[in-house]
């Protein structure tokens, strides 16, 4: 997997970097949509594939992304498929700061030393070119606006940042509402990205132990990834 691609994880860090304050908005269920965001990235580069709402390695071939081949490989050494949600709600220690200081080596972003209440050390990261910010909101911004239904990234992205609630991060206050809205419909958009946010949800919610009831034929899935 070349460098000239982002990966889904580190856009959906990237959104989630408040430009003003350098520091990331939902952090604790933006982890475990870094998790998520993982495996559909695995699931686009075919090394991975849903069996139901498992996760199953059907190309254990490592893809050049350091962070993504140990996820891969953690899978691989499980055996048999995985239950989606209890791999996204497994320990994820530091995956935030393993992913910020990522970018900070690819140079996407930098960290900015500083103190809290003048005592303890803190550290915020700053984007190194908001234009790559820029581009990857324009994206979910396009597939909100015109409805066109969007490629399988975005999508996939769209559904995680509904997920770990990014937004009203995004799309705040009362006039932000029916694009929060839309943000949420995208979800139905790409299957893998579906699965993994409801998965991401579910851990949330707290119902990670029962296995998720497949919705009824024709049904929308848009109503159970939750309201704005």
């Amino acid at each position: 997997m070349g460098r000239s691609r982002r990966t889904i994880p580190e856009e959906l860090l990237l959104l989630a970097l408040d430009p003003a304050t350098g520091t990331t908005a939902q952090p604790q269920s933006l982890d475990l949509g870094l998790a998520g965001a993982q495996l559909v990235e695995l699931a686009l580069a075919g090394r991975i594939a849903p069996d139901g709402d498992r996760i199953a390695v059907v190309m254990p071939r490592p893809t050049g992304d350091p962070t993504l081949d140990s996820a891969l490989e953690l899978l691989r050494r499980r055996g048999s498929p995985v239950r989606a949600v209890h791999w996204i709600g497994g320990p994820r220690l530091g995956l935030r700061q393993t992913y910020l200081c990522h970018l900070e080596r690819c140079g996407m972003v930098h960290a900015v030393a500083g103190q809290m209440c003048g005592v303890l050390p803190t550290t915020r990261y700053q984007a190194t070119d908001t234009a790559v910010s820029r581009e990857i909101r324009a994206r979910l911004d396009s597939a909100i606006r015109t409805g066109v239904p969007p490629d399988p990234r975005t999508a996939a992205l769209a559904a995680l940042a509904h997920a770990v609630g990014l937004g009203k991060h995004l799309y705040p206050g009362n006039e932000g509402r029916s694009s929060r809205s839309r943000l949420r419909d995208l979800i139905r958009h790409d299957p893998m990205g579906g699965l993994v946010a409801h998965a991401v949800m579910d851990v949330q919610n707290g119902v990670a132990a029962q296995p998720r009831r497949a919705p009824a034929q024709g049904a929308s899935t848009a109503g159970a990834a939750g309201t704005p």
